[in-house]
């Protein structure tokens, strides 16, 4: 097999490093491993902490209150849109149809009107003359209030006819933003079937599920702290407005709603936030991630990083928190926690630490 010419000077270079490698007999050092810590924080006594979204407190689906084609769609989701805007159209040529035959049909039953009334009228004399029967009249009299309610029976159907041409725009009563689309062009709908999705934005709450073991704490809660995680240095106030008396057959949970208190304008629908019930204080245990509790056999404990190297600290787990768990006793406030892979290390390993970035500000 043919090999390619090497140039002289890389051969010489790579010769002399394999001579020196030998001449040494030393390997080069491992590595220093990276390990993500996290300050130990004092834990803020309150309530549980749930994550929801925001939603608008009305939210609709709107409908076509007659059947037929969609021949046109005017909004996409996202949309705002204002009272009495159209929003899609069905095809308009059999109800205009249809208004057109009930036109006509009224006009049969007013010239039907005005015959049966002329004969009554004409019979009414000849009975004053007794040139007729008093049957004979009854039978008159009898077609002229027939034809009278036949107009008013044409006359409501062509206001019927009338409203559903209306009906084939369809519109919002209110102010609203289109939050899904259900039907397109092209699709034939039922009278009644969703078309869009809105959700009037002027009054804001947070969806979130309640565990049946904390369903009273949420009840007799008097504050409610709402946080945004796309802006956590935002809080807001809420109360509860609706609680699920029953809970959900899949989820075992109760479904409740929170009504945000003059939520400003960042606040989006869709947004992710966080409701904390009660009020936060400063407690005497210390919160660290649950990742950072270590558990070997012979009691809880974390490692934390001293001078670049690891230590081990047997701590007390007051109780595991959504958040973290709380250590009371066995660390001080301040200290760096090992909250990734400490299993792997050893004490006395030297590591290079690098904080975590904190729960409040990860994107």
């Amino acid at each position: 097999m043919p090999t390619l010419p090497a140039h002289p000077t890389l051969l010489l270079l790579v010769a002399s490093a394999l001579l020196g490698a030998c001449r040494n007999g030393e390997t080069p050092p491992p590595p220093t491993p990276v390990v993500l810590v996290q300050p130990a924080v004092p834990a803020t006594k309150g309530g549980s902490v749930y994550t929801g979204e925001i939603r608008a407190r009305h939210e609709v689906d709107l409908a076509f209150r007659v059947g037929g084609k969609i021949a046109a769609r005017l909004v996409d989701a996202g949309a705002e849109i204002k009272p009495g805007q159209p929003l899609a159209r069905l095809d308009p040529t059999d109800l205009q149809l249809a208004a057109n035959s009930a036109r006509a049909q009224l006009a049969a039953a007013e010239s039907d009107l005005a015959t049966t009334r002329a004969e009554r009228e004409r019979y009414a004399g000849l009975l004053a003359q007794k040139f007729v029967s008093q049957a004979a009249f009854d039978a008159k009299d009898n077609l002229y209030n027939s034809s009278r309610a036949r107009l008013e029976q044409a006359r409501a159907q062509n206001e019927i006819s009338g409203n559903q041409a209306a009906y084939g725009t369809l519109s919002s009563e209110t102010p609203a933003v289109v939050t899904a689309v259900l039907a397109d062009v092209g699709q034939v709908v039922a009278a009644g079937q969703p078309v869009l999705r809105v959700a009037r934005p002027e009054e804001k709450e947070i969806a979130i599920a309640v565990p049946e073991s904390r369903v009273e704490e949420l009840r007799r809660a008097r504050h409610l702290t709402i946080s945004l995680w796309a802006a956590p240095e935002t809080t807001l106030r809420g109360v509860l407005r609706e609680l699920a008396p029953a809970a959900d057959p899949a989820t075992r949970t109760y479904a409740a709603r929170i009504r945000l208190l003059d939520p400003p304008p960042a606040v989006r629908l869709g947004m992710t936030a966080r409701a904390q019930v009660g009020e936060a204080a400063a407690g005497s245990t210390l919160l660290v991630p649950l990742s950072a509790v270590l558990d070997t056999g012979q009691g809880p404990f974390v490692r934390i990083v001293r001078d670049g190297m690891v230590a081990s600290h047997p701590v007390t787990v007051a109780r595991f928190r959504e958040d973290g768990a709380e250590l009371s006793g066995g660390l001080s406030a301040g200290e760096s926690v090992i909250i990734s892979g400490g299993l792997k290390l050893v004490d006395g390993q030297a590591v290079q630490p690098r904080a975590a970035t904190p729960p409040a500000r990860q994107r």
